[in-house]
């Protein structure tokens, strides 16, 4: 394994003091490390023998044993899962506190992740994921994903609860590489969130982390956020850069050498910290563990403040309604890979590579006709204007039935075509 390693990553620098077998950290649970068995090691090995080093990965066929049985599409939700948090943020006078309630919104979302480490399917171009909500109040939300573009991915979404008075519009474009015994994510794009009861305030801008899975060579397999994002809302002057801490940076030169360092936080997993100004005055520190516990501490009061407890409160997901399989589309998420779920529950991942590169064949017979007859893809529900996606809908102001039933409308037709 060790003479694999040599030649995968025969440009990699290893820092001084830098642990040979890059073990997780010790304070990683049971549940966020995997451990491949002889088969699927040798499966990983003959892969990565044939990456180099910042090689990109949009190209490369992944193992299905390293999937979780979702769509991307579908993982977005994760960010819709506690939608009390940012409920009612309207009626916060100070707009240091609704910016606040707009951390929480962000932070709430990440500790919803499988067990070990896996990545959700790829989408397809012209793949959908749609669904409802309906909130312990009475209100609804909806939610629908597209994938946009596949060369390269972009993944449109789009969320509104009209009676909560909370709309999200934003786009993912990740890029992976090769990194030798890592594999990195770079999850361009942003959340663009409004709070419809305050006009004035304009959009809150959320960027994401990065992600990368460690030990795909050798030690345990963990997966690490990583790297900095910005939470903003220009109108108030009000900032966010938050980091997310890893045990080990990467950083990949021009001639495509790698030097491994020890990462800012002493090894401690899943830490995050931030500091939040308004204009040019900080006005607060978030620190904690995404998967765990994370604080707001006020610089003028001193006074700390829990933004969310994973442990405490990380059960309490808003269930979302999705119609079954037989009521949907061909290309709505969970039923163009229904095959590849139900053999990836089943263990069996025989059957599992081959409904996946059915899929994907489609796919590309489909791309192959489209290019013959000079065809263009157009989404469904989303367009471009001034470089971002945005959906094809007059997205409504009010809390109105009208409005609702507008919503509800435009995602679900009610003779919605076949694609």
């Amino acid at each position: 394994m060790m003479g694999l390693f040599s030649q995968a990553g025969s440009h990699i620098k290893r820092a001084r003091g830098l642990s040979v077998d890059d073990r997780a950290p010790e304070d990683t649970e049971p549940d966020d490390t995997s451990i491949l068995d002889e088969n699927e090691g040798s499966v990983i090995l003959s892969l990565i023998s044939q990456l180099r080093v910042g090689m990109d990965l949009s190209k490369v066929t992944f193992p299905t044993f390293v999937l979780e049985p979702r769509s991307m599409l579908e993982r977005i939700t994760d960010f819709m899962s506690h939608p009390d948090l940012i409920f009612g943020a309207e009626n916060c006078d100070d707009p240091e506190e609704r910016f606040t309630r707009i951390l929480q919104y962000y932070l709430a979302g990440w500790h919803i992740k499988p067990k070990g480490v896996k990545k959700p399917y790829n989408p397809v171009l012209g793949e959908f994921f749609r669904c409802r909500y309906d909130y312990p109040n009475g209100t609804q939300g909806f939610f629908v994903a597209e994938q946009v573009s596949h060369h390269p991915p972009i993944s449109a979404f789009f969320y509104i609860s009209p009676a909560n008075r909370v709309c999200i519009v934003g786009e993912l474009r990740p890029k992976s590489k090769f990194l030798g015994n890592s594999v990195s994510t770079t999850m361009e794009g942003e959340n663009r969130i409004t709070l419809m009861g305050v006009p004035d305030d304009g959009e809150y801008v959320v960027t994401m982390p990065n992600m990368y899975a460690r030990g795909i060579l050798f030690g345990k397999m963990v997966l690490e956020l990583g790297d900095t994002c910005i939470v903003k809302n220009q109108k108030n002057r009000l900032f966010c850069d938050l980091e997310f801490k890893t045990k080990v940076t990467a950083r990949l030169s021009d001639d495509c050498c790698l030097t491994l360092s020890q990462g800012f936080f002493s090894g401690t997993y899943n830490a995050i910290a931030g500091r939040v100004r308004r204009g040019n005055s900080d006005t607060g520190e978030v620190s904690g563990r995404w998967s765990h516990i994370m604080e707001f501490k006020s610089i003028k009061s001193g006074s700390k403040r829990v933004l969310f407890d994973a442990a405490r409160d990380g059960q309490n997901i808003a269930p979302k309604y999705v119609p079954d399989i037989e009521q949907q589309e061909p290309y709505e998420s969970r039923r163009l890979w229904k095959d590849l779920t139900q053999a990836i529950e089943e263990r069996n991942m025989e059957r599992a590579t081959e409904a996946k590169s059915a899929v994907e064949d489609a796919q590309r017979e489909l791309r192959r006709k489209r290019e013959e007859s000079g065809e263009k893809f157009v989404p469904r529900y989303f367009e471009r204007h001034d470089g971002r996606w945005e959906p094809k809908l007059k997205i409504p102001r009010d809390d109105s039935s009208e409005a609702i039933d507008a919503v509800q409308t435009w995602i679900w037709p009610p003779k919605a075509e076949s694609r």
